[in-house]
């Protein structure tokens, strides 16, 4: 699978691409962005215009000579088209926003989209999520480039447009006006952001310290902590962690205070340089008799203007690149090749009352940057409504032999077969379709219990077949118990009148989640984990009954209950080690048996310390 671009490297997209790519997602999403952007430029450059030529238009009219009532007019048609102007523009600065949030919201979505519909193995890979991560950074706020992008050009345009009207004006005074006041701003500028760029250059320091601040604060307000905090006297010592930080910190950002300090003071001293010079020779003009009043006060005014322009632009430009950085690694995800097939594989619909066939077909399987492979050489059929029982020791390989044949993972050799047909030429999407499953990590969200089971919004939830997956998965009371019934709320992250349920509830309402999707193949990996003995021996007794006559594949550790099942498989080693039945399996004597016996012991010993 190819990686996303790191931060090391150059990035795939250049700042005009970047530019482009931004205009034409305006251009589709909300064009009022455009239209809103180039009115802003036009005001602000309007704007700066009418302000350079007031006071030398009234000087103007007054040595001619006019009369009160034409100064008068001149002066009221200045203040009027300068007010004129500056409210065009604060109205459009005020709506700007709304085209501009519409676009950034798309571009949320757009990358929310991404994650939740990319390949599973890009959700495991640290270099994707980083991306991805950075991605969503600059789509958070209004601030971030994915929507300041558009301020930055705006401004950009404005000072391009602003400084070709002034380096035209200047030149009519001499080439060595302009030029002084071209080299002195952009050496201030550069001078400046090079000792400014002195906590950029240390952001890997800088935001290691905020990120111990904020982990520190983070588990101060963690309500899963709060009874350790209590019980151990934890607080103390997170103040002084706390404390810690944020001493290094305000060291860290005095440090960096002092040094904009000294890159204020050279940009006042070039700034005195360049005025200086640039003011003298206009003076020394003047005496000469080679300027007017008038041309005096504009270009005298011109001056201070062009170094605004000069400066404008370095800083926009620098800003523009930075934001381009982050835009370009927004595209890269966008554009990360997909190691599975989904829109363009072959459809694959689910066949009803047709029992499939699955199997493994010399697959092995090597985890990214791993030395050995998790699973090697692996031959496996699953039978049409088979009960296949998976077992073995943590990190033998059971949840990667259920991801593959999930379709979640592809072997890094072989083959998984769907009826004979290998998994790879489907829509990936079609194919998870196939599949109902319970995983020891599940996902909850913060909706009713109905919209939980269903995976579905109001009156799409099918209520009697929810109630009927409830009481096979053995939770359907405690639901009823509940004001709310199968309305209430799970958890309360975002309802109050949320609830919390046990670990072995949930569970159990995963299982119902399962059995509500129907699917033609059941997984349930380690489905009892959360679940008391009594409440497990249950859910054996009707494990038929749950997953009727579904392909279906259990993972457990706890080998009492593989007897429900019409195959074993005890993963060891990367492979299969031993299989069959649960009866032919302990009568083998093999590693199974020795496993089973253990582990018997101990419920044995248990028991009679019972009694």
């Amino acid at each position: 699978m190819e990686k996303p671009k790191t931060e090391k490297q150059r990035p795939v997209y250049g700042m005009a691409s970047n530019c482009a790519f931004m205009v034409r997602r305006a251009w589709r999403d909300c064009k009022g962005v455009l239209s809103v952007g180039l009115g802003i430029v036009l005001c602000g450059v309007a704007a700066s215009l009418l302000e350079l030529f007031v006071v030398p238009s009234i000087l103007t009219a007054l040595e001619r000579g006019v009369g009160p009532g034409e100064l008068v007019w001149l002066i009221a048609w200045f203040t009027l088209g300068m007010v004129g102007v500056r409210a065009l523009r604060g109205y459009l600065d005020e709506n700007a926003i709304f085209g501009r949030i519409r676009v950034r919201s798309s571009l949320c979505l757009d990358l929310h989209l991404t994650f939740c519909r990319t390949s599973f193995p890009h959700i495991e890979d640290p270099d994707y999520v980083k991306q991805i991560k950075k991605a969503s950074k600059c789509l958070d706020s209004n601030d971030d480039a994915g929507e300041a992008v558009w301020q930055t050009m705006t401004e950009l345009l404005t000072n391009l447009i602003s400084f070709a009207v002034y380096l035209l004006l200047l030149s009519q005074v001499g080439p060595w006006v302009a030029l002084l006041c071209m080299v002195l701003s952009a050496a201030s500028y550069f001078a400046g952001e090079h000792i400014r760029a002195w906590r950029y250059r240390r952001r890997e320091e800088e935001a290691a310290l905020l990120h111990k601040l904020d982990y520190v604060i983070f588990r101060s307000r963690d309500m899963k902590l709060a009874k350790d905090i209590r019980i151990f006297g934890i607080g103390p010592w997170l103040t002084e962690l706390y404390e810690k930080y944020a001493r290094l910190f305000q060291d860290f950002y005095a440090k960096s205070m002092r040094y904009y300090m000294w890159a204020d003071l050279l940009d006042v001293g070039l700034a005195l340089l360049r005025n200086g010079a640039a003011y003298g020779l206009l003076i020394a003009m003047a005496l000469r008799g080679e300027l007017g009043a008038a041309e005096f006060v504009l270009y005298f005014t011109a001056v201070s203007g062009f170094t605004q322009w000069v400066t404008g632009i370095f800083a926009g430009l620098g800003q523009l690149h930075r934001q381009s950085l982050e835009l370009s690694v927004l595209r890269e995800v966008a554009d990360t090749p997909e190691p599975f097939r989904f829109d363009g594989g072959k459809p694959l619909s689910v066949k009803q009352n047709h029992l499939y066939e699955l199997e493994l077909r010399d697959v092995s399987f090597r985890y990214p940057g791993a030395e050995s492979d998790t699973l090697s050489h692996v031959n496996l059929t699953i039978r049409p409504g088979e009960k296949l029982a998976v077992v073995g020791k943590n990190g033998a390989g059971k949840t990667t032999l259920i991801k593959l044949l999930c379709g979640l993972y592809d072997p890094t050799e072989g083959q998984v077969l769907l009826d004979g047909e290998d998994i790879r030429q489907y829509d990936r999407r079609d194919y998870y379709k196939h599949f109902s499953a319970v995983f020891q990590q599940f996902s909850v969200m913060a909706g009713t219990i109905a919209e939980n089971v269903a995976q579905a919004v109001g009156d799409k939830v099918d209520l009697p077949r929810m109630w009927d997956c409830l009481d096979k998965a053995g939770v359907a009371d405690k639901i009823r118990e509940l004001p709310q019934g199968e309305n209430t709320h799970l958890g309360r992250e975002v309802y109050l009148d949320g609830v919390d349920l046990s670990g072995g509830q949930m569970q159990r309402l995963m299982l119902a989640r399962a059995l509500y999707k129907n699917a033609p193949v059941v997984v349930l990996d380690e489905p009892t984990a959360a679940l008391d003995p009594i409440a497990e021996s249950d859910l054996y007794q009707r494990y038929s009954e749950l997953t009727g006559e579904c392909t279906s594949v259990y993972i457990s550790h706890r080998l009492a209950s593989t007897r429900f099942c019409d195959r074993v498989l005890l993963i060891e080693n990367g492979g299969i080690a031993e299989e069959g039945t649960h009866e032919e399996l302990l009568k083998q004597g093999g590693r199974y048996a020795y496993l089973f016996n253990i582990q018997s012991k101990y419920y044995k010993e248990g028991a009679m310390e019972d009694e």
